[in-house]
């Protein structure tokens, strides 16, 4: 919490404006948006791309993002309502009414499919299922502790997207967008394991699962963490198969460090450190990924 009653990465203000962008944390969308220009920025070593097309991606994910936090919020508005760490939020305080929410998710998703039309016709076919497989991540933690894989692959779409929107067929070699898929989706999984943390007391009270809920503190941390190394893994194979050069493998090394820096951290016994700073860390992840790959893309 950055102060009494407002939690972090949420901007101080009550102007209609101040509180869309806490409703569908904005730096979230900034941290995260990196990972789909990396498939830009790969997809164009063999397609020509064009800053209509950049935009059109930078858009489309925006719209995708706000949908997916608008909808989750309106999904868990009663259980935030119950949480202690939640209930400042826009919905349950009435800072925001439910019409207000859904007019997001509506007019957002209306957003998202029309720059995946005038991305190309693979795009348009998908969108659909991406936006589907993106509010269903809300109920996930209903029926299965391993909700924070899908929620990873719900940001791993970013990336083929990028790819898709500028070649508008899949990769060659085929596995390159499978791997990078994999490579983000154990990123934000385990990052997720570690959110989850600060919720286990209210998510066993109200039977919802997770992995913390499933293993304990303990072996979630662990497994958080495997999951890291599976995306390091993963990011290096996909610089492999794109055929990158050291300044991405710099940024990777970078991003490793930085992951490394926040497991020591945190420790079952003391989740203190597990702040805002910790998750604005995590975020810079995709920043030094991205960079690494725009200049080995440039020089």
């Amino acid at each position: 919490m950055t102060s009494a009653g407002r939690e972090g990465q949420t901007f101080a203000g009550e102007s209609l404006l101040v509180r869309y962008v806490n409703f569908v944390k904005l730096p979230h969308t900034l941290f995260a948006l990196p990972f789909a220009l990396l498939g830009v920025v790969v997809a164009s070593y063999a397609h020509a791309v064009t800053w209509r097309v950049v935009a059109l991606v930078v858009v489309a994910f925006t719209a995708a993002r706000f949908v997916a936090m608008e909808f989750n919020r309106i999904a868990d508005r009663v259980l935030d309502a119950k949480n202690p760490r939640t209930s400042s939020r826009e919905l349950p305080t009435g800072r925001l009414s439910l019409t207000q929410a859904w007019t997001g998710v509506i007019t957002a998703g209306g957003v998202f499919v029309g720059a995946a039309s005038a991305m190309n016709p693979l795009c348009f076919a998908l969108s659909s299922f991406a936006l589907a497989w993106i509010a269903g991540y809300s109920y996930t933690k209903r029926f299965t502790h391993w909700s924070h894989l899908w929620l990873g692959f719900s940001l791993a779409i970013a990336p083929a997207g990028g790819y898709l929107a500028v070649a508008g067929a899949w990769s060659e070699p085929w596995w390159l967008l499978l791997v990078i898929a994999l490579a983000v989706t154990c990123w934000v999984g385990g990052f997720d394991v570690f959110y989850a943390l600060q919720d286990e007391a209210f998510d066993r009270a109200e039977r919802l699962r997770s992995l913390v809920v499933r293993l304990g503190k303990g072996p979630a941390i662990s497994l958080a963490k495997t999951l890291h190394g599976f995306a390091i893994v993963a990011l290096l194979a996909f610089g492999y198969g794109a055929r990158l050069g050291w300044p991405y493998y710099a940024g990777v090394g970078i991003g490793a460090a930085i992951i490394a820096w926040e497991h020591q951290l945190v420790k079952p016994s003391d989740l203190s450190k597990l702040n805002a700073a910790f998750f604005t860390a995590n975020g810079i992840v995709s920043i030094v990924v991205f960079l690494g790959a725009l200049v080995d893309r440039i020089i």
